[in-house]
């Protein structure tokens, strides 16, 4: 059996990868990611476009013990009991170097939800690593598609080194969303995604 498709001569492996490539879906595209600082507190907002229904996407980030499935930086993750108002409460323990500062970074807090469409994170400042830290996601419902607006402010509770850290922190804000959007894009259409690391 030939290699080549007789009529293009093109390598039939090449042309049975074009097929597969061709009928495969669409990832999620991260659009636009900018990333601030001001008075030491810095802030990121990210526009992603998942091809993924709304409600799914809000199950998985609603769900903490899903976070060390889409992003490396999480080592631990959970919800947690309510609180005395009765607002969910979530648990996460991240790990980031700037430069040779090594650091885990811990955040207790609650969720303010309106299901479906919007999750706010807001962390505990007397149980955490930050003095600040609120985070946003507005999900969008659009036919065949989800937008989502992610807002993300925080103001650390940690030494960081002067000059290169602030410059390291923005930095390790804006990269690894894009291979983040995409687990939680399989997580929301029930696949396994790729594993984090890869």
């Amino acid at each position: 059996m030939s290699l080549f498709n007789t009529r293009s001569g093109m390598p039939q492996c090449l042309l049975i990868l074009i097929l597969i490539c061709g009928t495969t879906t669409h990832a999620a595209e991260l659009t636009k990611v900018s990333v601030d600082r001001q008075d030491g507190r810095y802030s990121l907002k990210s526009t992603t476009y998942f091809d993924a229904p709304q409600a799914a996407l809000y199950r998985v980030l609603t769900d903490y013990t899903q976070f060390t499935r889409f992003s490396s930086a999480f080592v631990e993750a959970e919800n947690r009991e309510p609180d005395e108002r009765g607002r969910p409460r979530f648990y996460t323990r991240m790990e980031g170097c700037v430069l040779w500062f090594c650091k885990s970074y811990i955040r207790y807090g609650y969720l303010e939800l309106k299901p479906k469409y919007d999750i706010v994170s807001i962390t505990d400042p007397e149980l955490s690593n930050f003095k600040y830290a609120r985070e946003r996601w507005r999900l969008i419902d659009k036919g065949d598609k989800t937008v989502m607006i992610y807002e993300f402010e925080m103001e650390p509770a940690f030494w960081i080194p002067p000059v290169v850290g602030p410059y390291f922190i923005k930095r390790s804000l804006a990269r690894g969303g894009g291979d983040a959007v995409n687990r939680i894009e399989a997580l929301a259409l029930g696949k396994e995604p790729m594993k984090v690391g890869n």
